[in-house]
């Protein structure tokens, strides 16, 4: 009788603790990827099936971009030597120009470059219109994308990093950047990356 109720309670607390693992999904999210075919830095398509099977990080950047991009990328960049360094490898990256037509795949081979960062896990993605990043950036993560005000350059967009489950399903998001006094969630970002290869689609 006793070895039936040790073996009962230390099931449940397994169960427990893996329930308590898992991420939850944030508000408003855990909604799948839209289907889009667009074409990465290497002249290759990239689509909706390319984020099947593996755990994705997604943002939204330009070149251009002289404010929140290039600490973006460096974080995003952080993230990525951090997991490598920890031997993670079942992840990938995905950025998305919001100026599409001034960035082509030479001009994000170039840009990507200066981060020293494993081509095959980072695709930097354009090929398609303004009007389909604007609203493929609202409708599936929820953010801005916005024209730039008059006289300059730079598109106005948001700055967070969304995690996606290896379903392509848009799980939580983060700052990609320090935001007041919090800095920016690298571990955070490490941790959940690691639990959603660990342990499957949320």
């Amino acid at each position: 009788m006793k070895k039936i109720i040790f073996i009962t309670i230390t099931a449940i607390l397994l169960l427990t603790a893996c329930n308590q693992s898992r991420i939850e999904i944030a508000p408003g999210y855990g909604n799948v990827v839209e289907d889009f075919e667009v074409t990465n830095q290497n002249n290759k398509k990239f689509s909706e099936e390319d984020l099947k099977g593996t755990v994705t990080l997604v943002d939204f950047i330009f070149t251009n971009c002289e404010t929140v991009c290039p600490p973006m990328t460096h974080n995003m960049a952080s993230v990525s030597d951090q997991l490598e360094e920890e031997g993670i490898t079942d992840y990938q990256i995905v950025s998305f120009s919001v100026d599409p037509e001034n960035d082509k795949p030479k001009n994000l081979k170039e840009y990507i470059k200066k981060y020293n960062v494993p081509d095959d896990k980072w695709s930097l993605v354009t090929g398609y219109d303004y009007d389909f990043i604007r609203s493929f950036a609202e409708h599936n993560f929820k953010t801005i994308v916005a024209p730039p005000p008059e006289s300059s350059d730079q598109v106005t967009h948001g700055t967070s990093f969304y995690l996606l489950d290896q379903e392509g399903k848009v799980i939580k998001t983060y700052s990609g950047i320090d935001s007041g006094d919090k800095k920016f969630p690298q571990e955070e970002i490490v941790l959940d990356v690691k639990t959603v290869i660990n342990e499957g689609p949320m």
